[in-house]
């Protein structure tokens, strides 16, 4: 069954239930209000006779004229004396004539049925100076208002039956639209199976619920991200096949001079086995750092952890200064400074960021450790080159270089960087690029106080 008729039947049928409620309510607080309006009017009319026979001291309960002004067509009115011998009426319905009169000391009213009609009965007492002396009885028949209750009872079918009918339609209507935002991403999923490209759910403004904007809005950023994941994963592809594609060509081209020239002279052998050492060892470097990238794409890839992030800065410095005889200068605003991260992975992108000041700076290096209200901010400040202006909104891309030469030079892979920022992204912080060329770069990483780790 599907959502449309279940919410449909599902509204119908509460819908049906509280009518039908709604329904047996109203009619009986009619039958009693109007009921007790007729016993009401015979109860005033009782009072009259009993009134009447007050003034006269309890005399004259068989004159005539005592019950004649009450006389109504679908009434009777008697007295009753003591011993149950009816001493006056009034009336010409002979069934409300037959009831059997009854003399009893306190005041009755009850509602009886005669040849399925229902009479209102009511029985008054007459007390002389404490006495019981008789009754004073009155019937009338609710005919007027059991036909008004039919009309009722007709005018709340046909209400109700046309409320239903309506319910049913706006209801079908109503989760047509609420469901049609929901059909168009089912369909759209469909055209995305057959056709295996990505399409967005069009919104129709005002027309829909906010509830349901919000579900079409997230469908649709959950459609961009998977796009921009795709064109990602085809421009890295693209890319690997490029950068893959000038060692493997330099390699097969010197081994071809190997078979044909190499054999013989020493000088093109030698060559030849150099420079594929070389591509061999850059291409072992690429697959590393593009093994590295792809891990980094991994949700889980994090294991945070507190500890000092000032002591593995002062290590991995202290560690490349002496590989590579070069001066990297730590500042720390504390001897210890803690944060909560992968201790690995921040290593990993420290190391990143002081090999890259390394390969094109060569004065001193600087790296600077701040703890603040905002949490930890890492710097690390290079005087060497720099990079233009216009190039720092693409240094994180992946395979991105600069300068294509100077990469050949240094054997950068265009990874490094990419690695760098997902390392970043992973624990939540923000990065930023100061750089001028001849004056040097800064590489700023800001990590929040509170880190969301991830399982």
């Amino acid at each position: 069954m599907t959502l449309r008729s279940r919410f449909t039947l599902f509204t119908v049928f509460w819908f049906i239930f509280i009518l039908i409620l709604y329904n047996i309510f109203v009619y009986f607080f009619v039958i009693r209000v109007t009921t007790r309006g007729e016993l009401q009017l015979l109860a005033n009319k009782a009072d009259l006779v009993v009134e009447s026979l007050r003034k006269h001291s309890m005399r004259g309960m068989e004159d005539a004229k005592l019950l004649s002004d009450m006389y109504n067509y679908s009434e009777m009115m008697r007295v009753v004396a003591v011993g149950g011998k009816v001493v006056n009426a009034v009336g010409i319905d002979k069934e409300l004539l037959s009831i059997p009169p009854s003399v009893n000391p306190i005041l009755t009213s009850e509602t009886r049925h005669i040849n399925g009609q229902r009479v209102i009965y009511l029985s008054v007492p007459l007390f002389d100076q404490g006495q019981l002396i008789g009754v004073v009885e009155s019937a009338r028949r609710l005919t007027v208002l059991d036909s008004y209750l039919q009309i009722l009872v007709g005018a709340l079918s046909v209400t109700s039956i046309g409320a239903i009918v309506f319910a049913i339609f706006g209801t079908y209507w109503f989760t047509s639209r609420l469901t049609g935002p929901i059909g168009q991403m089912v369909q759209t999923m469909r055209e995305i199976d057959r056709s295996g490209k990505l399409h967005r759910v069009r919104l129709n403004g005002r027309e829909e619920s906010v509830e349901l904007q919000q579900l079409v809005r997230a469908f649709n950023q959950m459609i961009e991200r998977l796009d921009r994941t795709f064109e990602r994963q085809k421009q890295f592809v693209a890319d690997a096949s490029h950068e893959l594609k000038t060692p493997l060509t330099v390699i097969s081209s010197y081994a071809d001079m190997l078979k044909r020239w190499g054999r013989d002279n020493s000088e093109v052998r030698d060559e030849a086995i150099d420079a594929i050492a070389k591509e061999t060892e850059r291409l072992q470097r690429l697959t590393r750092s593009m093994l590295a990238l792809a891990e980094a794409e991994q949700d889980d890839w994090m294991n945070a952890v507190r500890f000092d992030v000032s002591s593995v800065v002062k290590e991995l410095s202290a560690v490349l200064g002496k590989t590579f005889g070069r001066e990297i200068r730590v500042h720390s605003s504390n001897n210890s400074v803690q944060m909560v991260g992968d201790k690995e992975k921040i290593r990993q992108m420290l190391l990143i960021l002081i090999d890259n000041a390394i390969k094109y700076s060569k004065e001193p290096i600087d790296v600077r450790i701040r703890h603040d209200k905002a949490g930890v901010k890492l710097e690390v400040t290079d005087y060497g080159i720099g990079i233009p202006e216009s190039e720092i909104p693409y240094l994180f891309e992946r395979f991105y270089r600069v300068d294509e030469a100077r990469h050949r030079s240094t054997g950068g892979s265009g990874l490094g960087l990419s690695i760098a920022k997902r390392i970043v992204d992973l624990h939540e912080g923000h990065v930023e690029v100061f750089s001028k060329p001849g004056s040097g770069t800064t590489v700023a990483i800001q990590f929040p106080r509170h880190l969301q780790a991830h399982s």
